[in-house]
């Protein structure tokens, strides 16, 4: 009886312990985003933590239960647009306050991670500008007309993962998929920009993270044509190998539908250049089944393209384009695919794809289908449409045209034309197409 005691008195001892052990904080790391900052606090276990700001001058306060430091933090690493500096010390003998010095006013956030194949706990602050709030900031869509009043082919390029989303890491080089992604994009970005009539975007430049929807939003800020999403595969078996690429899947289509329908008062998104806010509940689920529609036959479209190049340079896993229900892919008016690169867990491929000669052929094969796609399928007004169109016998109006000097351009009367093309007035558009009469 005795021994049954003590044995009780030593349990509920070690789970005391347990119980009120200290969180061990083991480091800090911070990214740089272009509308916030993110610092990742490691830490040994789950934490209660209370987040808040004091002001004249801005500070942001971070109070860790139970909480000691590991090893102490270099604060000069700590510093960007939104932190001038870091300080810290011991709160009540058994907590840890850490103080931000901030060089703004901001809205801060906060979460639990769970651990990762990288990382154990983590706790995530993220700063945003206090006048933007936890969303991607304003963009301003830059005109990308020509004199002759057209413009580009816009291609939105999203390099997956990014900052403390490191993606797929590979088993022998470590390699991780965050930077083999944004390798790929960079070189496809360039390729796409030195096409006339065409020019890209990506959603994240550097080692940073970029919400799913924030993705989708840069996206259509910057008017894309079309949204590719670069990734690379991982699987428990290392042998799984090849690359594929990805479209909407129908039920992906109708939950996205049904989210759009459910918001659409209270959203500004366009859906095929139409806003729903002001349309009935009938009309605003036509209206965007028909822009649905559109954008996954674009999409199919594009996708077959890519998939075809790539089968020229690499093994492809599976037969066809798939389909998937990504959010990435579920902007209801920009036709969007997510490429698979290939398997980072097999060995080879893990090889080829830290390869910068293997990452530009790779690049070199999506450019080419995407390249192939816009030149069957140039979307209206743009220089691409222009110069499919621009055959012997026809003519595209160009901004500052009129019909007389179209007329004497072509060495052809301006009745004929007229009657060429069954024009009764002067009135012409940009973009129109015209036929021009034999002589």
């Amino acid at each position: 009886m005795k021994k049954l005691a003590l044995l009780l008195i030593l349990f509920c001892l070690l789970m005391s312990g347990a119980v009120w052990s200290a969180t061990e904080i083991g480091g800090v790391r911070m990214w740089t985003a272009p509308d916030h900052t993110r610092l990742v606090f490691d830490i040994s276990q789950p934490i209660k933590h209370k987040l808040f700001r004091l002001h004249k001058p801005e500070r942001l306060v971070i109070d860790f239960n139970q909480a000691t430091l590991k090893q102490a933090l270099e604060t000069s690493k700590y510093k960007n647009r939104h932190i001038s500096g870091v300080r810290y010390s011991t709160k009540n003998k058994n907590d840890l306050r850490v103080v931000l010095d901030l060089t703004q006013a901001v809205r801060p956030k906060s979460f639990m991670l769970k651990p990762n194949q990288q990382y154990g706990h983590r706790l995530v602050i993220d700063i945003y500008d206090k006048a933007g709030g936890a969303t991607a900031k304003p963009v301003i869509v830059k005109s990308t007309e020509q004199h002759s009043g057209l413009r580009d082919v816009v291609v939105a390029i999203d390099a997956g993962h990014g900052g403390e989303d490191p993606g797929a890491i590979g088993r022998r080089l470590k390699t991780k998929e965050k930077e083999v992604t944004l390798a790929i994009a960079r070189k496809l970005k360039k390729l796409v920009d030195a096409e006339p009539g065409m020019r890209a975007v990506l959603t994240r430049k550097g080692d940073y993270y970029v919400g799913l929807r924030n993705r989708m939003k840069i996206a259509r800020s910057k008017r894309a044509d079309l949204f590719v999403s670069i990734h690379a595969d991982a699987f428990r078996n290392p042998k799984a190998r090849g690359s594929s690429v990805f479209v909407l899947s129908q039920r992906g289509a109708s939950s996205e539908m049904a989210r759009w329908l459910a918001a659409k008062e209270n959203s500004s998104d366009l859906a095929g250049g139409v806003s729903l806010d002001d349309k009935d509940d009938v009309l605003a689920s036509v209206l965007l089944d028909l822009s649905q529609t559109g954008t996954r036959a674009a999409s199919l479209s594009a996708a077959n393209k890519v998939y075809g190049e790539m089968g020229r340079i690499s093994k492809r896993h599976g037969n066809k384009v798939q389909h998937a229900g990504f959010l990435v892919l579920k902007s209801p008016d920009i036709p969007s695919m997510l490429v698979e690169t290939g398997f980072i867990s097999n060995p080879t491929e893990e090889r080829n794809l830290s390869s910068s000669r293997y990452q530009q052929k790779m690049a070199k094969a999506i450019f080419k289908g995407v390249k192939h796609y816009f030149n069957q399928e140039p979307p209206v007004g743009t220089r691409l449409a222009m110069l499919k169109n621009q055959q012997p016998g026809k003519y595209v109006i160009k901004k500052g045209d009129t019909l007389s000097e179209i007329a004497n351009r072509h060495q052809v009367t301006l009745a004929a034309l007229r009657q060429e093309n069954r024009i009764k007035s002067d009135r012409i558009r940009v973009g129109q197409v015209i036929r021009i009469p034999k002589t």
